[in-house]
């Protein structure tokens, strides 16, 4: 790399290098920050943030830099702003597209780095190889004054277990909206009305794009995909229980809901 001067998003598989002060990424030139003595060759810009270049470079090991730590992906949310957090995402969704793409899919040989723009390309058959972003969807339920929220398998914890939107990947030929009420009536066992694109986030877990709505119940009864679901609940506003953490775009929504119709926060 010509210049060394920017933000330094060092990865290692699904951590991430955060210091304990400022905006938690290190900033400046490389020289200049206190790390080894590192090869380079592989570091590469990626974005902008605040006017400077966002600086990817992915290691074989979490080795000690000199500052800060290694963190997990989920834990840095807490620590980084949302613009923040969603460079990190991109700088691990694409060493990842890097290490998962190193051969064709079509006739087995090996792909060479595209160098105007992020793609890998089989000189041998032509084939073209991108960073694979998922679609899904979340959507938030009410019915009145109550929440329609699920507490996931993934989510499950025996003493607080956290408990959210429902959410699920968009299948081949499918909409958006037709992928939310698909996913509520297998999952919950109710028909939903009034279904409302809200915004989106790209959830670097391990590629998604999440596109969220609200939605008003409409009728049935809950009958819970014991597979996907742990439990499906209502819930008045007063009564919440063990929400998703703040960054994530369930807690986000919940916290809309709340302060649209008036509810007292949780």
């Amino acid at each position: 790399m010509d210049k060394q001067f920017g933000w330094w998003f060092f990865t290692c598989e699904r951590q991430i290098l955060v210091i304990p002060h400022g905006e938690h990424i290190p900033y400046g030139d490389l020289d200049d920050l206190p790390v080894p003595l590192l090869d380079t060759s592989k570091a590469e810009r990626f974005a902008h943030y605040k006017g400077e270049a966002c600086i990817r470079m992915e290691l074989d090991e979490p080795l000690d830099l000199g500052m800060g730590e290694w963190v997990d992906l989920r834990n840095s949310m807490a620590l980084l702003s949302p613009s923040l957090f969603d460079l990190v995402g991109k700088a691990q969704q694409f060493a990842l597209f890097l290490k998962t793409h190193r051969f064709c899919g079509c006739c087995g040989e090996s792909l060479q780095r595209v160098d105007w723009e992020l793609a890998m390309q089989c000189e041998h058959c032509g084939f073209r190889a991108y960073p694979r972003i998922s679609p899904s969807i979340i959507v938030l339920i009410s019915d009145g004054k109550r929440l329609l929220l699920a507490n996931h398998r993934r989510h499950q914890q025996k003493d607080w277990p956290i408990y959210t939107a429902i959410a699920g990947f968009v299948e081949a030929g499918e909409t958006l909206e037709q992928t939310v009420h698909r996913e509520v009536r297998e999952e919950t066992g109710v028909k939903i009305k009034n279904l409302r694109y809200w915004k989106s986030q790209p959830w670097a877990f391990p590629h998604s794009l999440m596109a969220a709505y609200f939605a008003e119940y409409d009728s049935g009864h809950l009958n819970i995909d014991r597979r996907e679901l742990c439990d499906v609940q209502w819930f008045e506003p007063d009564k919440l229980p063990n929400l998703p953490p703040h960054g994530t775009i369930a807690r986000e929504m919940i916290e809309h809901w709340l302060h649209q119709t008036g509810s007292s926060q949780h």
